[in-house]
């Protein structure tokens, strides 16, 4: 566990050229707050502890404006720059490397059972105010610009431009 703590203090430091050391960043980084906090959510979670994991979930979204349901699974070395307003559904797949900014969305798009929102692959940056919605891949590096709204698959290494919105 102390392991994985400092690889997020660690990612903070690499992608954020503002963070000047673990300690400034483990104690005042809210984006890292709300990974950890997902964590816990997400063992209470996985053991059936599900109202538990939501009543700590919201709890964290309450401290850190970051809303990441316990039931989404990520992967390592995510980081949240800016994270106000981040909302992950329940059954959002992030992989690893990933970084997303303010105000993004990894929403659905439908009230069905099962898999309904995004699943993102490993080294892709989503920008501010970006929505990606239902159940739609963003392959491996792709970048998905400022305010772009996906509702469809990305292509591995594609820039997705917000002027480019609704013919991805």
């Amino acid at each position: 566990m102390l392991k994985r703590i400092i690889e997020d203090l660690d990612t903070a430091l690499q992608r954020d050229p503002a963070a000047r050391n673990r300690l400034e960043v483990a104690l005042t980084y809210p984006g890292v707050h709300a990974i950890w906090g997902y964590r816990i959510a997400n063992f209470l979670w996985r053991r059936g502890f599900k109202l538990l994991a939501r009543i700590y979930a919201n709890w964290v979204r309450t401290a850190t404006g970051i809303e990441i349901h316990p039931g989404a699974r990520i992967g390592r070395r995510f980081f949240i720059d800016h994270g106000m307003g981040v909302v992950i559904g329940e059954t959002a797949v992030v992989g690893d490397d990933v970084m997303i900014y303010h105000d993004v969305t990894l929403g659905a798009r439908s009230f069905d059972n099962g898999k309904r929102h995004p699943t993102i692959g490993n080294k892709v940056v989503i920008g501010a105010g970006a929505r990606v919605l239902g159940n739609v891949t963003v392959g491996t590096g792709a970048r998905i610009s400022a305010n772009s709204v996906v509702t469809r698959d990305v292509a591995e290494r594609t820039d997705v431009d917000a002027s480019e919105m609704f013919s991805i």
